[in-house]
């Protein structure tokens, strides 16, 4: 899942799926249990090693039937041709979120997002977002130097290991070919509805169109000075999601978006 995905997934998750209840039990009869007693508060599940290990992937599969959101919570942290495939599986059981370790390093961490950029996914199900963890919070400074000693004190260690995955994050997603060009379009899109809606209200006369939507349409009618309605333009497009901006753009410049027809 790129960034935007990611970004419009969550966003659009209603109240009771933003709050991720961890299964935390020692079987799948108790998950399952447990699952059906959270009723639809309890849309989005943790599936951690303990439930894995018992019920694998069937508990998983179980899970989705019941229409829940799978936190696949395994911190993968293995070399990176093995992470990949984990990577794999994960999205291939439907999981919305998996885990790994950054200690597993620069490469291990690549493969398991580029294993991810091209996994194939269950019909209704998106690509698993990859979360990286610094330190076990159960790990105290002492136990972190008796395994890797360093002069580094325990938040210098999880800002190094944040500062990692953050370049990664650069370099994979917000870098990669897909995510530029997606940006490309966003912004070609921005700037022809900024320069149709500059056109219609600003200059002499009045507007010839009522191109904005709600409030937006009021304030430009009451405002008489050119700067403030340059300022309602930019609020407006401003205040666009990325799917209200790409409905308006394709209503606006699509000819084969609709009609006249579609309205009445």
């Amino acid at each position: 899942m790129n960034r935007e995905n990611l970004i419009s997934h969550l966003r659009g998750l209603p109240a009771e799926r933003r709050i991720i209840t961890a299964l935390d039990v020692p079987g799948q009869q108790p998950a399952l249990d447990l699952a059906r007693r959270l009723g639809t508060g309890g849309g989005f599940v943790k599936v951690g090693l303990e439930l894995f290990s018992a019920a694998g992937p069937e508990v998983v599969a179980q899970l989705r039937d019941m229409d829940r959101n799978i936190f696949l919570d395994l911190k993968y942290h293995d070399i990176p041709n093995t992470v990949a495939s984990a990577a794999r599986r994960a999205a291939a059981m439907g999981a919305s979120l998996c885990t790994m370790h950054a200690q597993a390093g620069r490469g291990a961490m690549t493969a398991a997002a580029e294993a991810l950029a091209t996994a194939e996914v269950p019909d209704g199900a998106v690509r698993p977002a990859l979360l990286a963890v610094t330190v076990l919070t159960s790990l105290s400074e002492e136990e972190i130097q008796e395994v890797r000693p360093s002069g580094d004190n325990l938040d210098e260690a999880v800002v190094r290991e944040q500062n990692l995955y953050a370049r990664l994050a650069v370099e994979l997603v917000f870098r990669s070919p897909q995510v530029c060009q997606l940006e490309h379009k966003g912004d070609h899109m921005l700037s022809r509805l900024f320069q149709a809606l500059v056109d219609n209200y600003l200059g002499d006369g009045k507007p010839r169109l009522a191109l904005l939507s709600g409030d937006f349409e009021k304030e430009m009618g009451g405002a008489e000075a050119e700067q403030a309605r340059a300022r309602i333009i930019c609020d407006y497009l401003a205040g666009m999601t990325d799917g209200f901006a790409s409905r308006i753009y394709k209503r606006m410049f699509d000819p084969d978006f609709g009609s006249i027809v579609d309205l009445v």
